[in-house]
């Protein structure tokens, strides 16, 4: 017992934690429309990344970032490594759905019109969490090297060569030369396991800052609603942040009848474990039935017939060969610009037009494009 209570001691001085700090940090109220799953995807893409992170750290113990080898070590990662097969394809299958989640969550915020004051920085950090998913994609993609993800590499650093004034420095710096090979290779690789996961937990840590210290959008219906929650072009989130931060023992009774929350843990907590728990088997169905598989290697000197780039390229992909390529790629950059800085659109464009929801029909015509676009380039 003397052993026992020295080892508690000693912890307790060596980690000085303050369990009642915790417990505030614990307890931040949650509105009430986060009971409904569909509303918290929020968390997903955090989920998605973690798994990404741990089986891409299994992964880079086999991998080799070298032309002559690149493709046979991901083939004996697939084929001789103990359950290699399943940690690629569960590590392929959780980038997709990374994306995926990213992409429903951002919908989610635009529809909602959660991206107005204060929050333009925070859906910022949301589309650079996007941009920098799908570069997670495309570099990883491009480690296989074999012919079809070879060839994407080339059309992608071509895309970026096409790019108004630093076009030629950035397919260079991309490229570690004029061709692709084994630079860029190197290049991608320190990428995909250095520079974008850096990038990527700085952008989370940004995000979730901005939602501690503007605390959680609540949304204008009847929360409580018995038959569920009807959307409409009037949903919109408030002009002014709720005041979160007063503490359980601050909030009045009437606001809290007027706004009812519910404490971050356990419910919301359990929310998030359920969703992360069907998540994990949802991956393994998809790894069991979908495998990741490989095509042919590599080879700089035949084309393909046909190139595909994954998924959520599809619209970009669909829109370059419909136009002229320096038409396509400067077209696909304004509306990346106009993703990024659409708060600041909305704003002009909410003072120009009070009584009118262009911002809603702008949102639907922008989805409904990019579906049309990839469902045309996925069944061509």
């Amino acid at each position: 017992m003397p052993t026992t209570q020295a080892m508690r001691t000693w912890l307790k001085e060596s980690f000085p934690l303050d369990l009642d700090v915790l417990k505030e940090m614990s307890s931040e109220p949650i509105p009430y429309h986060l009971k409904r799953w569909w509303f918290a995807v929020g968390g997903t893409p955090l989920y998605l990344f973690m798994i990404q992170a741990v089986t891409g750290i299994m992964l880079t113990f086999y991998y080799v970032p070298e032309p002559a080898e690149a493709y046979n070590s991901v083939a004996r990662i697939t084929n001789e490594v103990p359950f290699g097969w399943y940690l690629r394809s569960i590590h392929k299958w959780s980038a997709n759905l990374m994306v995926a989640a990213v992409i429903l969550h951002m919908l989610r915020v635009f529809f909602t019109a959660a991206y107005r004051k204060p929050r333009e920085f925070n859906w910022m950090i949301g589309a650079g969490l996007l941009l920098t998913s799908c570069v997670f994609g495309f570099t990883g993609y491009s480690l296989i090297y074999e012919q079809i993800s070879y060839w994407a590499a080339v059309v992608g650093t071509n895309i970026a060569e096409a790019t108004p004034l630093i076009g030629g420095w950035l397919a260079n710096f991309a490229r570690g030369g004029p061709e692709v090979g084994a630079n860029t290779l190197t290049r991608f690789f320190v990428f995909h396991i250095g520079v974008l996961p850096t990038v990527m937990v700085i952008l989370l840590v940004l995000h979730v800052v901005q939602i501690r210290l503007h605390g959680v959008t609540r949304l204008r219906f009847d929360e409580r609603g018995e038959p569920g929650v009807g959307l409409s072009i009037s949903v919109s989130a408030p002009v002014t942040p709720m005041e979160f931060h007063e503490g359980a023992q601050g909030v009045s009774r009437r606001k809290q009848e007027e706004h009812p929350t519910f404490p971050f843990y356990p419910d919301h907590f359990y929310t998030e474990l359920i969703i992360g728990l069907v998540l994990t088997f949802l991956l393994t169905i998809l790894a069991l039935v979908a495998p990741a598989t490989m095509g042919e290697p590599a080879n700089p000197l035949v084309t393909p017939e046909h190139i595909k780039p994954e998924w959520y390229f599809y619209a970009t992909f669909r829109w370059l060969k419909l136009t002229s390529f320096t038409i396509g790629v400067v077209g696909t950059m304004i509306f990346v610009l106009m993703f990024i800085f659409w708060p600041f659109i909305d704003r002009w464009l909410v003072r120009r037009y009070p009584t009118r929801e262009i911002s809603f029909w702008v949102g639907v015509a922008g989805f409904a494009v990019y579906m049309i676009f990839t469902l045309w380039e996925a069944f061509v």
